[in-house]
C-alpha cells in the first residue's frame, strides 16, 4: 500500500517540486530565518538542508531556525548535520552538548558503550529538531599518512570498523536519527585530501572487496537507510580518474547492482575541490545524477542545480524515470519517518483513497 500510494503522490507531482526533493542544501553564516532564506525554500522546496558550525549560536536559537525551516514548503525537507564526534562536531558546549571523545578511542571499549554513544548523541539531535547524521565514517584508517580520516575512523581493520560503526548506527536509529555511513567505497587508504585535491586510489576491485569493502558489504546486509559516496577516483575499477562520486560503475554498477543497496545514496559535499578543479558545476550536477545518486548534496548554487537538472529532463538528456527513481526512494524515507507534511500528504492521500478505494492515513 504505501508503495502505491508514493507511486501515485510522484505521479502529480511537478517537475518542479521533484527536483527539489533531490536537492540538500546548506546555507551558511546565518542564525534565524531571513527573506532571502525564506525565498529559496519557499520557491524549490529543496528535500533537505544541512545544519554547519556557522547556522548554530545557542540552544534556543538553533531550534527555532530548525523549526522554521522545516514549516516552509510542500513537503518537509529533512534537516541533516555532521555529528561525527572528535574533530567533526558542529553542535557543541553552544547548545549544552559535549564534545566528545573521536570514534578511534570510542571505539576501543565494549560494544555497548559504542552503540550508547550513538543512542546518546542520537537522543541529543532529534532533541533540537535534526533528523539525519551523515555518521558514521565506515572508512578503514589503514594509512597512516591519511590525515582527512584519521582518528574519525573506528577502526584500523575492516572487522573493527565493521562491527562498532554500525553498533553506533544502530544507536542513532534508536533515537530516530537516519545514519549515513560514508565515505563509499573508502577514503582510509588515501594521502590526498578530497576538500582540496581528487585523490587517486589504485587498488583492484579485488583488493578493495578484501578491505574497505567490507563494511560497506556489512551497512547493504543491515539495510542502513544512506551511503555517502566520497570524491576518489579508482581507475583499476572504472578505467579512469573519474571521481566514485560522478562514477556510473561505482554508484550504478557496484553499489546498487552487484552489492544489491537499495537505500539512499548521495555524493560528498559538491563544492569539494576534487570536483571544482576539474569539472563546472553543470557537469558536476549532470554527472552525480546520471550516476545514480538520489541527492545533490551542497551545490554551490541552488538556482544553477536545479536549472541543470530541469533542462536535462525537459530535453530528454535525462529520463523522467531516472528522477522517479530517486524520489521515491527520497520520499520513501520521508514517509517511514514521519516527514510528509500531513496537509499535503493527506490532500493527496484524498484523491488516492477515492481512486483505489485504500485507507492510508498520515498520523
Amino acid at each position: 500500500m504505501k508503495e502505491a500510494f508514493l507511486k501515485y503522490m510522484i505521479e502529480h507531482m511537478s517537475l518542479a517540486q521533484k527536483i527539489g526533493q533531490m536537492i540538500m542544501i546548506d546555507y551558511r553564516n546565518t542564525l534565524e530565518m531571513n527573506s532571502e532564506f525564506e525565498s529559496i525554500l519557499g520557491k524549490y522546496n529543496p528535500g533537505g538542508f544541512i545544519l554547519f558550525h556557522s547556522n548554530v549560536e545557542n540552544w534556543g536559537q538553533t531550534y527555532n531556525l530548525i523549526k522554521d525551516i522545516k514549516e516552509i514548503g510542500t513537503i518537509k525537507p529533512i534537516v541533516s548535520v555532521d555529528q561525527e564526534g572528535g574533530l567533526v562536531q558542529r553542535l557543541d558546549e553552544r547548545v549544552g552538548i559535549k564534545i566528545y571523545e573521536p570514534m578511534l578511542e570510542i571505539a576501543k571499549k565494549q560494544d555497548i558503550y559504542v552503540y550508547s554513544v550513538g543512542k546518546k548523541m542520537g537522543h541529543e539531535l532529534n532533541l533540537i529538531g535534526i533528523d539525519m547524521d551523515t555518521a558514521p565514517v565506515l572508512d578503514i584508517w589503514s594509512n597512516p599518512e591519511n590525515k582527512v580520516i584519521g582518528n574519525r575512523a573506528f577502526g584500523i581493520d575492516s572487522e573493527t570498523v565493521k562491527r562498532k560503526a554500525l553498533l553506533f548506527a544502530a544507536g542513532l536509529q534508536k533515537s530516530h536519527i537516519i545514519p549515513v555511513g560514508k565515505h563509499f567505497p573508502g577514503h582510509g587508504d588515501t594521502t590526498k585530501d578530497s576538500h582540496i585535491d581528487l585523490p587517486v586510489v589504485t587498488k583492484s576491485l579485488e583488493e578493495l572487496k578484501q578491505r574497505e569493502l567490507i563494511p560497506f558489504a556489512e551497512a547493504v546486509k543491515q539495510e542502513l537507510p544512506a551511503l555517502m559516496v566520497a570524491h576518489i577516483a579508482v581507475p583499476n575499477i572504472t578505467n579512469d580518474n573519474t571521481p566514485a562520486s560522478l562514477s556510473k560503475v561505482m554508484i550504478n554498477d557496484l553499489l546498487r547492482k552487484d552489492m544489491g543497496y537499495k537505500g539512499l545514496i548521495m555524493p560528498d559535499s559538491l563544492k569539494m575541490k576534487a570536483l571544482t578543479n576539474y569539472y563546472s558545476p553543470e557537469e558536476i550536477y549532470l554527472a552525480a545524477l546520471e550516476a545514480g545518486n538520489d541527492i545533490l548534496l551542497m551545490p554551490r548554487d541552488i538556482v544553477v542545480a536545479y536549472n541543470t537538472i530541469y533542462q536535462a529532463v525537459d530535453s530528454g538528456k535525462i529520463p523522467i524515470s531516472r528522477i522517479d527513481e530517486s524520489v521515491f526512494r527520497i520520499l520513501s524515507l520521508k514517509f517511514d519517518h514521519g516527514f510528509l507534511n500531513k496537509d499535503f500528504a493527506n490532500y493527496v492521500l484524498s484523491h488516492y483513497n477515492d481512486e483505489i478505494g485504500g485507507k492510508i492515513k498520515v498520523q
